[in-house]
């Protein structure tokens, strides 16, 4: 009987990284940015049916980048979970701080699980406060590593030109339009030269936090992207 073949737990664990991490840079970016008014979500997607930016609770959102089909189980059972711990508690007990948490400890299990492939998927979620001070966004990896970001943030694709770009030109407290203009040019940075993506192509959506409802989250028809690129 032959022994089995040795692989150092180092060299697994660079493995695995490496496997995600290929995984979600073959995908198109996503970004996030404060803005005056809460946060925006800007994603290339030509689809108008497999969303990459989506709701979880009234304050909170949820985008992401990666395989569609391991992302969309996660984002449904965030759903899940908000639903339940609003319901059995209070809907203010059910936060972006709490569902990151929960995000990291179900992706640090996955990636650090033998027995599975390592989820090929990176996660914003992010929660609009009353004020710009109150708002917060976490990014979450493969291996359930969590980052607070700050003012902005990219994943996805070449994430390192777009952020780049974005770093060099974002200002704080930018209105709606400014904004998505930003994230609309910064997403064309992937390519030299750079190239324009139409509206169309565009998934935008915004945590806003001056609507009178609960439910701050909301989806920017294409006509409205449109119109704030003309």
């Amino acid at each position: 009987m032959s022994a089995p073949f040795y692989v150092s737990p180092e060299q697994l664990m660079k493995d695995r990284a490496d496997f995600a991490r290929k995984g979600i840079a073959r995908g198109r970016s996503v970004i996030v940015i404060r803005y005056a008014d809460g946060i925006l979500f800007v994603a290339e997607n030509p689809s108008r049916a497999l969303h990459k930016i989506s709701e979880i609770y009234d304050r909170i959102g949820f985008a992401a980048v990666g395989r569609y089909n391991e992302f969309e189980n996660l984002r449904i059972a965030g759903v899940r979970l908000a639903d339940l711990r609003g319901y059995s508690y209070d809907r203010r007990d059910v936060t972006g701080r709490g569902l990151a948490n929960a995000y990291a400890q179900t992706l640090g299990t996955i990636f650090s699980s033998g027995g599975e492939k390592p989820y090929e998927v990176e996660i914003f979620v992010a929660e609009v406060g009353d004020t710009a001070a109150d708002d917060q966004i976490y990014r979450l990896t493969y291996d359930g590593s969590v980052a607070d970001v700050q003012g902005h943030g990219v994943m996805g694709g070449q994430s390192e030109n777009i952020e780049a770009y974005l770093t060099e030109h974002y200002t704080a407290d930018a209105d709606l339009v400014t904004a998505l203009r930003l994230a609309a040019t910064a997403l064309g940075q992937d390519v030299t030269p750079a190239r324009t993506i139409d509206a169309a192509d565009l998934e935008v959506a915004v945590l806003d936090r001056t609507r009178s409802q609960p439910r701050k989250f909301k989806r920017l028809a294409d006509p409205v992207v449109a119109d704030a690129l003309s």
